[in-house]
């Protein structure tokens, strides 16, 4: 993820996914506050071994509980992918998921796609709009070559 070519409207994180810890978890007001001018974030992260074309996992979570029209999300998603230089999508699964957040010893809070329903349970969320696929780009080289985990959140 070539972070310093970004928008300076964003913060961002990279790290080695094993490193990642949790010190807590941002409460759903928490959330809300921190979600406040945040109109995306973008995560990125090695994908298994066995996709050669597609290295890289991104999740990107849309700012919104709306579930919006699927030529609404195609075009989103078909402009995303444009504008990130990111080719090759595969896997694509696009709908209102809950996300929480944790604190851990990076600058930004880390976003989770909650998908276990205890971490649904035990975990404070908000639904978002998530797009999660796998897909290959030479912006991201950080999680293709270096097996490092990011994500860059961008502001209105």
């Amino acid at each position: 993820m070539r972070w310093a070519n970004r928008l300076s409207v964003r913060k961002h994180n990279q790290v080695n996914a094993a490193a990642i810890k949790t010190l807590r978890y941002l409460s759903i007001s928490e959330i809300k506050e921190h979600l406040d001018n945040v109109e995306y974030i973008i995560m990125a992260a090695p994908a298994p071994d066995n996709f050669k074309e597609t290295p890289i996992h991104f999740t990107l979570f849309l700012n919104t509980s709306d579930d919006l029209p699927r030529e609404i999300q195609k075009a989103i998603f078909d402009k995303f992918l444009q504008e990130e230089g990111i080719e090759n999508a595969i896997e694509v699964m696009s709908q209102i998921m809950p996300v929480g957040f944790s604190q851990g010893l990076q600058e930004t809070y880390m976003p989770m796609l909650l998908v276990k329903e205890e971490d649904m349970k035990h975990v404070p969320n908000m639904p978002m709009l998530v797009m999660d696929f796998l897909a290959d780009s030479d912006n991201f080289s950080e999680a293709k070559e270096k097996s490092l985990t990011g994500w860059s959140y961008c502001y209105n």
